[in-house]
């Protein structure tokens, strides 16, 4: 559609937007600054920001930075990972058995695959356990999620929850009939 020698899509883009009110800068508001100086919160106000340093009053800065995150550090995944049993005849670097003998791929974290694995807290986070080396066990991901947090379950318990997977010589793998995966 052609409006005054003009096509009306290039008129509509051409339209501007409304602009923000222009300010003078003699009436520029300089924000307050916050910042923590050893613990504290420090406010610096500047003319006419008192109303915006209110907002400040309140704030409380937490002391704890997570000495106990709930997931693993980097560093106690690897450590995790060298400590697991190595398959005879595999490449230590991709392939490990977890706490019940499964074999797992390294690069297969957090998906539901009979290869995948979790790094798994032996004492659960939610009952005090802690996210270091020594409460972290490699576990095939399947059995983690059924695991959950209970620390009753036997290691047959756990051997049942298991996907089952045939890795052959060659690097094929064979899923149990109910996994549902096709390769």
């Amino acid at each position: 559609m052609i409006i005054d020698g003009k096509d009306s899509k290039t008129k509509s883009q051409s339209k501007s937007r409304p602009s923000s009110p222009r300010r003078s800068r003699s009436s520029k508001v300089t924000p307050p600054s916050a910042s923590l100086v050893d613990g504290e919160l420090a406010v610096t106000e500047r003319e006419g920001s008192s109303a915006i340093t209110s907002l400040f009053e309140d704030l409380q800065v937490s002391q704890d930075s997570s000495p106990n995150p709930r997931s693993f550090p980097y560093s106690v995944k690897q450590q995790c990972w060298e400590k697991a049993e190595k398959v005879k005849g595999r490449d230590p670097d991709r392939w490990r058995r977890d706490a019940v003998g499964n074999i797992v791929f390294r690069k297969l974290v957090g998906c539901p695959g009979c290869l995948c694995h979790d790094y798994d807290h032996i004492i659960p986070y939610s009952k005090g356990g802690k996210s270091t080396l020594e409460n972290c066990q490699v576990l095939q991901a399947t059995v983690n999620r059924s695991k959950g947090n209970r620390t009753e379950l036997s290691r047959a318990d756990l051997i049942q929850k298991s996907s089952y997977c045939r890795v052959s010589a060659y690097g094929n793998v064979h899923h149990g009939e109910d996994s549902g995966y096709i390769y």
